[in-house]
This record gives C-alpha cells, sequence and structure tokens, in this order.
C-alpha cells in the first residue's frame, strides 16, 4: 500500500521538482456536493495521487472537494476518469488548467476540512449549491459594457491589486470571510441589479453567489471557472480579453500573466510594477509588490531595516 502522508522534507521535495523534466499541468478544480465517508474518499484520493506523481492541495470536507495540482501532462486523462470513478458527482467536472507551464507545487497534501473554503457561515438553512447562474467569455464581455451591470471581485486585496476587471467593485478584505460579511452590507442598494461575480477559478465566487442569493440579492451571475475559465474560453472563441493585469495564484509561480498592462505599483518607488515578493527577512516575510531595479537594490526585502537584518 502506499504511503498516505508525505516522509520526505518539503526542501527535498522542492529541490527534485526543479530537476524534474516531466512536462506538467497545474490544474485546479472543485465542487459542492455533500461527501459522507470523508477518510475513505481521502486515502483513494491520496494513494491514486501519490501512485501518478501527483503533487498539490486537495481539501475534502462534508460540502465538497477542492483542489490545486500539478500532474504530469501524460496522466490527465487518468484523472479524470479517476475521479469519474470516484463519485458520479465528479462526472464531466469542469477542470481549470493553468495560463502556463510554470511549474508550481512540489509536494502533495490531501487534507479532510470542516469546509473547503473558510467562510464563516453558521446559518443552518444555507445551501451552497443554490447558486448564480454560470455565464461564459461572450456574455461576460457583453455584460462588462452594460453600465446597469455590477462586477464584484471575489479575493483579497492583494489579488485583486496586480489584475482585474476594469471597473469591479474590490469588497476590501484579507480573507473570503470577511468578504462575505462586507459584501452584504456595501451592496444592500444593488439588490435589484444585475451582478457578476468573479474569483480566480471559480470556488469563491460560487459559494458568494449562494451566499446573496440567500440574503435577498435578486440576479447574481458568475463566471465558469473563474478567471481561469475566462481566459481559456476567450481564446478559443476568439474573443477579446478584458481582465487587465495579472491573475494571482497560490503556488510557487505567485501569478500568471493575462494582458501587458501593469496596474499596479513597486512598494519602494511607487513605479509600474505587478511582481510579488515575500521579504527575505524570515522574521518579516512580508508580501509585496517589486519591480526589478528595487528587488536588487533591497536585495528582495520590503526595507532597508529588513535588508540590513537579511545580509547582516
Amino acid at each position: 500500500m502506499s504511503r498516505l502522508h508525505n516522509v520526505i522534507s518539503k526542501k527535498e521535495l522542492k529541490k527534485r521538482m526543479f530537476y524534474e523534466n516531466d512536462s506538467r499541468l497545474t490544474l485546479s478544480f472543485y465542487k459542492y456536493f455533500t461527501i459522507i465517508k470523508l477518510q475513505e474518499y481521502r486515502d483513494l484520493i491520496y494513494k491514486f495521487f501519490y501512485k501518478y506523481n501527483f503533487l498539490g492541495r486537495v481539501y475534502i470536507a462534508e460540502e465538497g472537494i477542492n483542489a490545486q495540482i500539478s500532474i504530469p501532462k501524460q496522466y490527465y486523462l487518468f484523472l479524470k476518469r479517476f475521479l469519474a470513478r470516484l463519485d458520479v458527482q465528479l462526472k464531466n467536472l469542469h477542470i481549470n488548467k493553468a495560463l502556463n507551464y510554470e511549474k508550481s507545487f512540489w509536494f502533495l497534501s490531501v487534507k479532510i476540512k470542516k469546509k473547503i473554503v473558510q467562510d464563516g457561515i453558521i446559518e443552518p438553512f444555507f445551501h451552497p449549491q443554490h447558486v448564480g447562474i454560470y455565464i461564459k467569455a461572450k456574455m461576460v464581455n457583453f455584460m462588462l459594457h452594460d453600465n446597469q451591470t455590477i462586477f464584484i471581485d471575489m479575493r483579497n486585496s492583494y489579488e485583486y491589486a496586480i489584475g482585474h476587471f476594469k471597473n469591479a467593485i474590490e469588497i476590501k478584505s484579507l480573507t473570503f470571510r470577511e468578504q462575505l460579511r462586507n459584501v452584504i452590507k456595501l451592496m444592500h442598494y444593488a439588490k435589484n441589479k444585475n451582478i457578476v461575480m468573479y474569483c480566480t477559478g471559480g470556488i469563491r465566487c460560487e459559494k458568494a453567489t449562494a451566499w446573496m442569493l440567500f440574503n435577498g440579492f435578486k440576479n447574481v451571475y458568475h463566471i465558469q471557472g473563474g478567471i481561469l475559465g475566462y481566459v481559456h474560453d476567450a481564446k478559443k472563441n476568439g474573443l477579446p480579453i478584458l481582465f487587465e493585469g495579472k491573475n494571482f495564484v497560490f503556488d510557487h509561480r505567485m501569478s500568471e500573466k493575462v494582458s501587458d498592462k501593469i496596474i499596479s505599483f513597486c512598494k519602494q518607488c511607487n513605479q509600474p510594477a505587478d511582481t510579488y515578493i515575500n521579504c527575505q527577512y524570515n522574521l518579516c516575510h512580508l508580501l509585496f509588490i517589486q519591480c526589478h531595479q528595487c528587488s536588487i537594490y533591497f536585495k528582495k526585502c520590503c526595507s532597508l531595516l529588513c535588508r540590513e537584518k537579511y545580509i547582516s
């Protein structure tokens, strides 16, 4: 039987990932549906993923599954067949492919959680399956040109900073649970307006549409597959891509380029920049935007103080 947890250090696994020559795909998928036998579900997934050298994060909860993974390219159809056999709910599952082929994850983690995305919702009659209307790239572009439609970005503020749809409303927050609290208060005036919600791959905005409907909003839509789904669908159908900037991702890459437009600024010199850095001084490790010149001068640190401590 395969081991059901990592026994090699993450440092060693990261080193192996960079030396690996396999062509890989970075994928993400999720599904809200009821899972009863969580441990059995988790172990089946871990054993299959471990066997085929799948890397990344998978969260399983009673409300469903959420995964961001990196797999050898040749096993893509194996993955789809496995998921379809695992549960009928996962047959014909929408799987997002990353916008680039850079290496992303270097370890495998399959965990049982209370929820697949932390939302802070405790209302007993809330159902995450009662969601808004899916829309794809053609309708997204149409609605972006409709001044009666409101676009709401359901990502964290640092994600919004480097890329978003023009005029999309930022619900300022550091966590998704904060956003869900705030969006109802901030958008109270728009209960009868058309509202389009979006996020990176769809999992947050899908739950957000269910939350909006639960709170009395009438006309709520969300982009199928999130930003990733939108970009792929627009390219497939020869449509203009109206997302501006980069798409933030929660793996080694940190972001994916969507358009050439830079909409954010370097923390130190305030010049246009869209590259995120974690401060190299380990006791700080602040996530911030830094241009190439400042990354050289500051040694990828967020301040002169951290630079001095880092090089000392």
